[in-house]
């Protein structure tokens, strides 16, 4: 019996203003076996989703139009949706971005250049999740004094 991480029908929306990026994603993806949905932006994507209902959603930050945090926020605002993971991209890699992403929804932060094999970590991590999990936050320095 495959489970929804094997089974070839679990969908996943990669959303990128970067044809790069996404034609990498999409490479990676489906020769794991997963169906790729790809969106230019955050208006292209709210388009797809209620066609594709993409188990698990990358999302750039940095988009013409509709920035990834406001896609991210408005899927996270949909009564369908609301419980679908969404992983922020971004070449990005600071404590605020981080932060701000985890306010608008996302449960993970992926970093651009991403590898096969983190990106479908990130998979194997949260596809499949009946809610989105807050990425854990980073570590916190102690304060001596």
């Amino acid at each position: 019996m495959a489970t929804a991480l094997q089974d070839g029908n679990l969908k996943i929306m990669v959303i990128d203003d970067s044809s790069t990026i996404r034609r990498s994603a999409e490479i990676f993806l489906e020769q794991a076996g997963y169906q790729v949905i790809l969106a230019e932006d955050g208006f292209d994507a709210l388009a797809k989703i209620s066609d594709h209902h993409p188990a698990l959603i990358f999302c750039d930050i940095l988009m013409p139009r509709l920035d990834g945090y406001q896609t991210c926020a408005l899927i996270k605002k949909s009564t369908k949706f609301h419980a679908t993971p969404v992983v922020m991209l971004s070449s990005k890699d600071g404590l605020f971005d981080r932060a701000r992403g985890a306010m608008a929804g996302s449960c993970a932060y992926l970093t651009k250049p991403f590898t096969k094999d983190r990106i479908l970590k990130a998979v194997r991590d949260h596809a499949g999740q009946s809610t989105a999990q807050p990425f854990p936050p980073l570590p916190q320095q102690e304060i001596k004094t």
